[in-house]
């Protein structure tokens, strides 16, 4: 594995008195696709918002070495780390073109432009002067993806990406996270679909009660039945 760009040890949360995460130890390489995985209610979203600071967590997560537990969201996403949420929220009244604007994190671009983002998905070229809010829910889930890189993160969580959406545009995602692949993004990825996770991940977690129950590649997960059954398989 690269040098490891997300640390992330005896991560725990809490939503008041509930605690949820239960000393979660995981970390991303420089570069690299890691999927979290799990059923429902495991704990897969509470970690990346407890990264993000959108929930209450105790431990350690750093970036690059740089303490980010206890920063305030905006701070954590100054720091480098942008978060895709599944809400897919978008500005409604504002156009796409707007919404990728308000994504830069200042008035000079970083590594990414408009146009990358319209090579990528080319139905928001096709939208661009289109308010967000009567753009349809698979168009939405990219806008929120290209708003996100627009701000040109080190490292990008996203939670649920392909979650509704039709094949062709599953297919389109997968696309998209092999790109930032490509130009050195670290990509930690909560997914529902097995296979999309499988076939663009070096490295898979799979998640059960609040803790991590196995780390490993995917050719190791599909020769471990015992932990598909147990964990993955509904």
């Amino acid at each position: 594995m690269s040098a490891a760009m997300l640390e992330v040890a005896n991560l725990h949360a809490y939503y008041g008195k509930s605690h949820v995460l239960h000393g979660v130890d995981l970390n991303v390489g420089r570069g690299e696709i890691v999927s979290l995985l799990g059923r429902n209610g495991a704990g897969r979203s509470t970690t990346v918002k407890a990264i993000m600071g959108l929930v209450q967590g105790t431990g350690s997560v750093r970036l690059d070495g740089e303490q980010l537990l206890g920063l305030k969201p905006f701070r954590i996403a100054h720091n480098g780390v942008g978060y895709v949420p599944e809400a897919r929220d978008v500005f409604p009244t504002l156009t796409v073109e707007q919404n990728l604007l308000l994504g830069m994190k200042g008035r000079k671009p970083g590594r990414w432009r408009f146009e990358d983002m319209y090579r990528m998905f080319p139905p928001l070229r096709e939208r661009r002067h289109t308010q967000a809010g009567v753009l349809s829910g698979g168009e939405q889930q990219m806008l929120t993806l290209c708003r996100t890189l627009m701000g040109d993160p080190r490292l990008v969580m996203i939670d649920e990406p392909t979650e509704g959406l039709a094949p062709k545009l599953v297919e389109l995602v997968a696309g998209y996270l092999d790109a930032l692949k490509r130009h050195g993004v670290s990509v930690l990825l909560v997914e529902q679909k097995l296979a999309i996770a499988m076939r663009i991940s070096q490295r898979v977690y799979v998640m059960g009660h609040g803790q991590i129950v196995f780390e490993g590649t995917p050719q190791q997960l599909r020769g471990n039945a015992r932990v598909r059954s147990e964990w993955l398989e509904v």
